[in-house]
């Protein structure tokens, strides 16, 4: 067999495999060499090793880009029978990671390899849901529209909520977190800043501002590639002049503040701010001239002339000057006002000095007055329609209402739970908005107290788990909560606290339990309906990466870090456990485990990579043979290596860019969560490599874990660091609709 270029003049890397029968002999004589049909075909990735399969044994290939997958190896250890074209037991295909080889035995049905196709499949996923709201590290990002809508962000989705109707809409045009938000004096067309990211290959995706039409979806000017470095900290839109300029602040070390004619994409100033922090920047209203900055122990008041900045500093006077001038705003009278760590307010006025000429405005800013707000910091300031104020604290976690002479009229205080304000916002009539830090946003007035509109989870998340029949799902995370959600009503159903934080989760086929895999080796059995707690076991003393139960429930398989997989028969719908057995052999930690459907076998995955298979009726033993195995059904497909799932790895992986897989219940697809912050849908089986897929972007960090609903109606991911869970619809590609196109980003012009 011919292979492009003379490869005759590099060393053999291995000694020479065997190659399958099927590809020697008469078959070989009536058409072209399935091998090179292969190489044609371009199907095939290249590891470090960079190697060739050839008739001859393997040769080194020094000209092939490295990839992560090795050219499959077929091979027959039986002797060729006959002129059929069929062959025993043994074919295999290997790949490599990292090194280390994994072999996949070919399913006996599967007669002639190199045919098999793998097509995208006719299913495609659409955004439903986005549940949680990014609070903890942000400030002033919740608003509410015209439209009803409160508008707030999570991962790298822009939500519009309508809490009325219950519906949100979503600006998908973001790659990657998106940080902070400004809404135009028009209400609306919005501004959102992102950080710097990587795409799936290491290159960067440069950070920037989308501005954007909140009723259309449109994006209407991307600003600030190759101009901002690290991230958008804070913007905003200026008054004076209707929202013709944005001014950006970057998180570069000099936190270079920029001013643009946004619609122009035009930037007409630029300057280094501090080296400090600074947390927010706002237009003067009035004074088209102006623009303020504050952050680290400073106030910055900028004079903006045509294309230069210049600045005067804030001078505290005989007053304490704080850690942090927090936030910002300007009174009706043109006057400025700042919130600051240690809880006060102080108003900044305008002197009626005179100016070097050149220099900057006429007049420079000086406090001319001082109010003790709140205990803590004063986090976040709201200026409302009719001229009165709003200030979120800190500690004391209390909003507080100011009238136009700045006298506190009302107050109210968060509870506890709901964690410190991080963002205000007026809302309909005598209501207001607020985001917390942990992750809530409610709905409030100072008669009634608060409603929850948005919650989700506040520490990395991996833990997920759908209901068998109904339209439920939970998830479980660092934040040592535990969750279960209603998939139709978008709702919360119940919320409960663990001792430690959860890792996985399974429901029992019953579905009136659920059980819970811990970070310590504890796993806890809930009730699913009441939440109660009917029981806790304890395996080894390392963290919990899987809990499969059989699917009739009579037993549970518990993966665990310590390289063990635990088996407890399960009685009473899964409210009694009795230890098994243990499943001893892996060299690493357990990543993933399937049942068979009669509770024989169990396929298992770890950490370096091994695919194992275990005989559970004849004492938990390992199968030695495991071409014994390559037809065995399997109740559910979640092992992210295997012969009808390694078409899902990507060119050049390193065993690390898959953290979750499985099967829809139909066998059509397999969705996979991978490392690069997206989810991607393929056909099933999927036994070639590089196969191709729907892929989708809305979480900013490594998508964690994926889960068909019991119907396979939509399809839940989860975000680890972005904390978000997003769920998806699956459709028929003709049944979508245009605005699906907002997700599709041209990932080249952000590098």
């Amino acid at each position: 067999m011919e292979l492009p270029g003379d490869i005759s003049q590099y060393s053999s890397h291995s000694g020479t495999p065997e190659i399958c029968p099927r590809f020697l002999g008469h078959e070989r004589r009536n058409r072209s060499s399935p091998l090179l049909v292969m190489m044609q075909q371009n199907l095939w990735i290249f590891q470090s090793t960079q190697v060739y399969c050839t008739r001859a044994g393997v040769s080194n290939l020094g000209n092939f880009k490295p990839g992560g997958l090795q050219l499959p190896k077929f091979s027959s250890q039986q002797s060729w029978l006959g002129n059929s074209g069929s062959c025993r037991e043994g074919e295999y295909i290997k790949m490599f990671m990292r090194g280390r080889p994994i072999t996949m035995f070919l399913p006996s049905d599967v007669d002639k390899y190199y045919e098999i196709k793998t097509e995208l499949p006719p299913e495609k996923l659409k955004l439903e849901w986005v549940y949680g709201y990014r609070g903890r590290d942000c400030r002033a990002n919740v608003y509410l529209l015209p439209t009803g809508e409160i508008v707030y962000f999570i991962a790298s989705v822009v939500i519009l909520f309508n809490y009325e109707e219950r519906t949100q809409r979503h600006y998908l045009g973001h790659t990657d977190c998106v940080k902070c938000l400004a809404v135009h004096p028009d209400k609306i067309r919005i501004a959102t800043g992102q950080l710097a990211g990587v795409d799936k290959d290491g290159r960067p995706l440069q950070p920037h501002v989308r501005v954007w039409d909140s009723v259309s979806l449109m994006t209407l000017q991307l600003i600030g590639l190759g101009t901002f470095e690290r991230g958008v900290g804070c913007l905003d839109f200026s008054k004076a002049d209707s929202g013709t300029h944005l001014c950006v602040v970057d998180d570069s070390n000099e936190h270079m503040l920029t001013v643009w004619d946004w619609q122009k994409k035009s930037k007409v100033a630029e300057i280094k701010t501090t080296n400090e922090v600074v947390l927010a920047v706002a237009f003067h209203p009035t004074d088209k001239d102006t623009i303020i900055t504050s952050g680290k122990s400073h106030i910055f008041f900028w004079t903006w002339n045509t294309n230069s900045l210049t600045r005067k500093q804030g001078i505290f006077g005989k007053y304490d000057k704080p850690k942090f001038v927090q936030c910002l705003a300007i009174l009706g009278n043109g006057e400025v006002l700042t919130g600051d760590s240690g809880g006060i307010l102080l108003i900044w006025s305008k002197t009626t000095v005179e100016g070097t000429l050149g220099k900057g405005s006429k007049g420079v800013y000086q406090i001319s007055k001082q109010i003790k707000a709140h205990d803590g910091s004063v986090f976040t300031l709201c200026q409302m329609r009719n001229g009165m104020l709003l200030t979120g604290g800190g500690k004391d976690r209390k909003i507080i209402l100011w009238d136009h002479d700045l006298n506190a009229e009302r107050e109210i205080e968060v509870p506890d739970q709901y964690g410190t304000i991080r963002a205000v916002a007026e809302g309909k009539a005598d209501q207001f908005i607020l985001g917390t830090s942990r992750n809530f946003i409610l709905r409030g007035t100072f008669n009634d107290g608060f409603q929850v509109e948005v919650q989700g989870h506040t520490d990395e998340l991996w833990g997920l788990g759908t209901h068998p029949f109904k339209d439920l799902f939970l998830t479980c995370a660092q934040d040592r909560q535990v969750c279960m959600w209603n998939s139709v009503d978008h709702t919360l159903e119940w919320t409960r606290l663990l001792d430690e934080p959860g890792h996985c989760a399974d429901f029992h086929p019953s579905g009136t339990v659920v059980a819970i895999g811990t970070h310590s080796g504890r796993w806890f059995v809930l009730d699913a309906e009441t939440r109660d707690l009917v029981s806790i076991h304890t395996d080894g003393n390392e963290q919990l990466s899987v809990m499969r139960y059989t699917v009739d429930g009579t037993f549970l398989a518990v993966g665990s870090h310590d390289n063990f997989i635990y088996l407890y028969t399960v009685t009473e719908n899964g409210r009694k456990y009795s230890r098994y057995g243990k499943c001893t052999g892996h060299s690493s930690y357990i990543t993933h485990l399937d049942w068979s459907p009669e509770n024989k076998y169990i396929m298992s995955n770890s950490g370096d990579y091994e695919i194992l298979y275990w005989d559970i009726p004849n004492g938990c033993k390992l199968i030695r043979n495991r071409s014994d195995c390559k037809d065995i059904d399997w109740t559910t497909y979640t092992c992210v290596l295997g012969f009808q799932v390694f078409g899902v790895w990507p060119e050049g992986s390193d065993g690390t860019d898959i953290n979750a897989l499985v099967r829809s219940h139909n066998r059509k697809v397999i969705a996979v969560a991978d490392d690069f912050c997206k989810v991607h849908l393929f056909q099933y089986p999927c036994s070639k490599a590089k196969a191709p897929s729907h892929k989708y972007g809305a979480h900013s960090s490594h998508v964690t874990n994926v889960s068909f609903s019991h119907n396979d109606s939509h399809l839940i991911s989860t975000g680890g660091k972005d904390m978000s869970i997003i769920q998806w619809r699956l459709v028929e590609k003709a049944t979508l609709t245009p605005t699906v196109t907002i997700m599709q980003t041209d990932l080249t012009s952000l590098r």
